[in-house]
């Protein structure tokens, strides 16, 4: 894709488009941008905040190239951009009305040493179907998770049709496609440890930060480790010292622990600790290495749908 900021922020006579808004905050055009701001996110963010912002983080940046393209879910889409001097991330998330739900500048920090590493194991998806990747890549726009080294390399992982994650009540469960989709070990090894009693939150949208992980399973292959989080309550069928061969069933999908909808938290590992031990980046089956927005077939390995 070509630079975003070379095309002008007044592409459309009415709001800004998402690819807009880089030249419109270059510009200081910051009174247009907060107007076009949801109510939700006025409340958060007043215009001075915005101005003042803006103002001290876009020193010295003269231009923004797009990331990863477009990503788009349940009537919103994700715009990612870095800075031409690649020390600044914005990212953008409108609505179908093009409202901005949310907008976030921030400093980005890249680890080329660990990011180029790969884990000695081959892994497959803990599932099968297609799979929407939500949270996946090697810098925080794609990836919320790459600014923690304990999670840097994790994938939040749903199911996606027409773009939605669900279907019928938002705060219920067992309206997300991901709930209750067996989970499959992602290669073989010997389960270490098991968390299997912890509530799914409901309704939908409540969290439990203390018990981030939820439900879980912890897997050790050899000196990796994998770690499948917010699994279903009641839902885990191994316990420690099991072995398992890849594609083994060893519970479902839920949306237990510090989960906003029922999804799939998968990592690799160099200890068994989800908070304290270093994550390593996942070599995958058929060398793919699955980014935001992109479906993947876990079944065969492929990427079968990238972003915009």
């Amino acid at each position: 894709m070509k630079n975003n900021n070379d095309t002008g922020e007044n592409s459309t006579a009415g709001k800004l488009q998402a690819k807009d808004i880089p030249a419109a905050l270059l510009a200081g055009n910051t009174s247009r941008i907060h107007a076009q701001m949801t109510d939700d996110f006025k409340q958060m963010v007043s215009e001075e905040d915005l101005q003042s912002t803006a103002r001290s983080m876009l020193q010295g940046v003269q231009s923004f190239q797009s990331v990863g393209g477009s990503s788009e879910l349940n009537g919103y889409r994700q715009d990612s951009w870095l800075s031409d001097n690649g020390k600044l991330g914005l990212t953008t998330m409108l609505d179908k009305q093009d409202r901005i739900a949310a907008m976030q500048l921030q400093p980005v920090e890249s680890f080329p040493a660990t990011d180029k590493s790969l884990s000695k194991t081959t892994y497959r998806m803990p599932f099968d179907g297609e799979w929407y990747v939500f949270w996946g890549g090697t810098n925080v726009m794609q990836n919320y998770h790459y600014a923690v080294e304990s999670q840097r390399y994790a994938y939040d992982l749903v199911q996606s049709k027409k773009r939605m994650s669900y279907s019928g009540d938002p705060k219920k469960n067992e309206s997300y496609y991901a709930f209750g989709q067996p989970v499959l070990a992602p290669a073989d090894g010997k389960v270490v440890s098991v968390v299997n009693t912890i509530a799914d939150n409901e309704p939908v949208g409540v969290m439990n930060p203390k018990q981030p992980g939820g439900n879980m399973v912890v897997i050790d292959h050899g000196g990796e480790y994998s770690m499948l989080a917010h699994l279903q309550k009641g839902s885990v069928t191994v316990k420690p010292g099991d072995s398992v061969q890849a594609g083994d069933p060893i519970g479902k999908v839920g949306n237990s622990g510090n989960s906003s909808e029922a999804h799939m938290h998968f990592q690799v590992s160099d200890g068994p600790d989800l908070m304290t031990n270093k994550s390593i980046r996942i070599r995958w089956k058929n060398d793919i290495q699955p980014v935001k927005g992109q479906i993947v077939d876990a079944s065969s390995s492929q990427i079968i749908q990238d972003s915009e």
